[in-house]
């Protein structure tokens, strides 16, 4: 098997562990020794409780991981000062992992932050 292989089903491994379940820091540390995307990841379940990542796609290239993915979850904590809404969200994002010894050692992240307000309710949707 391939070390692009073994990266994807890494990466899945640890969608599947993470989703659906409160990421701990002990539970994160398993995966990922990249402190700010274990912050990331805390900081976002604390405002969407055990929020899930379904991967809708994933590209693997040497030790890098490509995904494109989305995080479902419910609004039940405050989020950059946005009080509970109780609302549920879809949010599409894309993020790059670098993988070493099977541990997330970095990523860069790219996601729609206003669709994300959008389903808040705290924007509107322009040109729809």
């Amino acid at each position: 098997m391939t070390q692009s292989m073994k990266n994807k089903e890494f990466i899945l491994e640890y969608l599947n562990a993470l989703s659906g379940k409160e990421k701990t820091q002990e539970l994160l540390s398993h995966y990922i020794s990249d402190q700010a995307l274990i912050d990331h990841i805390i900081f976002f379940d604390t405002a969407f409780p055990k929020y899930e990542k379904i991967a809708d796609e994933m590209v693997s290239e040497g030790n890098q991981i490509i995904l494109r993915a989305r995080m479902i979850g419910k609004h039940e904590g405050e989020f950059a000062g946005i009080m509970p809404s109780y609302k549920h969200v879809d949010f599409p994002f894309v993020v790059s992992y670098i993988i070493e010894n099977n541990k997330i050692i970095s990523h860069w992240l790219v996601a729609d932050q206003m669709f994300l307000m959008e389903q808040l309710g705290v924007a509107q949707a322009v040109g729809h």
